[in-house]
């Protein structure tokens, strides 16, 4: 079994069907969905697809591409959501400086209050991380303790080994299998086998054989066999192991 940790199932990329990118999915073994927010309308309809489908569970968040719209309102909707069933994570949130889509002090605000939503409600977090790697880990740090995974993790060896030490998981998108991505797969190598996770960040990040298109979860099932063999293991091992660190961080 496999679970994809990260997809975004709610966008209208899925929209003309979403059932049969689900059973194309469990074809493939793999069989649960974090569907995380990225606006308040999202968490909303993320929230909404929990409830209609079983192996969907979400996380509710604001992205720091909308941190600017974050505000007492938002934030307020985003706790009564959290409440919700099926809820596993708050996320995703960070930092964004290569976009910069909001203004940095915007976004910092953002992830401060959703750090302390998190906390507040005993929740892991969801990371997203460009360009901010010190002022992420700052920020992380001195909140601590806290439960986070660093998703699509595309950062330095240094900002993995820091993340690591703070005890966060880590997870990978198909952007591994790239040509270009020989660093990036190095790093895979640094994780210990108890902190990481697999994701598509679907419908973005298709894997080699498949750029251009959309991504869906059905490809973790290639994605494992990527990192199997980064790792010198059996499929079904990374299988086994990451759908276990999935498991125990969302906790369902």
């Amino acid at each position: 079994m496999l679970i994809d940790t990260h997809c975004h199932l709610d966008f209208t990329d899925f929209k003309e069907d979403l059932k049969q990118v689900i059973e194309r999915a469990q074809a493939s073994g793999v069989n649960y969905f974090i569907n995380p927010g990225s606006t308040l309308v999202s968490s909303q309809a993320a929230v909404l697809l929990a409830s209609g489908y079983p192996q969907i569970y979400a996380a509710v968040g604001v992205h720091p591409h909308d941190a600017d719209s974050f505000d007492a309102a938002a934030q307020g909707e985003l706790e009564k959501l959290a409440g919700r069933k099926k809820i596993v994570a708050i996320g995703e949130t960070g930092l964004d400086y290569y976009r910069n889509l909001s203004s940095k002090e915007n976004q910092r605000q953002a992830f401060l209050k959703q750090i302390a939503l998190a906390k507040k409600l005993n929740l892991p977090l969801i990371i997203h991380c460009r360009q901010a790697e010190s002022e992420i880990l700052e920020i992380l740090k001195n909140h601590m303790p806290l439960a986070a995974v660093v998703h699509c993790f595309s950062g330095s060896e240094d900002f993995l080994k820091r993340c690591l030490d703070c005890g966060f998981y880590i997870s990978y998108t198909c952007n591994i299998t790239y040509p270009k991505a020989q660093g990036l797969r190095e790093t895979v190598k640094l994780v210990p086998p108890d902190k990481l996770m697999l994701e598509t960040d679907a419908p973005y990040l298709s894997p080699e054989g498949f750029r251009g298109k959309r991504n869906e979860p059905a490809q973790v099932k290639l994605l494992a066999q990527a990192v199997s063999l980064i790792l010198g293991v059996t499929s079904d091992e990374v299988a086994e192991q990451t759908t276990k660190n999935a498991r125990n961080f969302f906790q369902f």
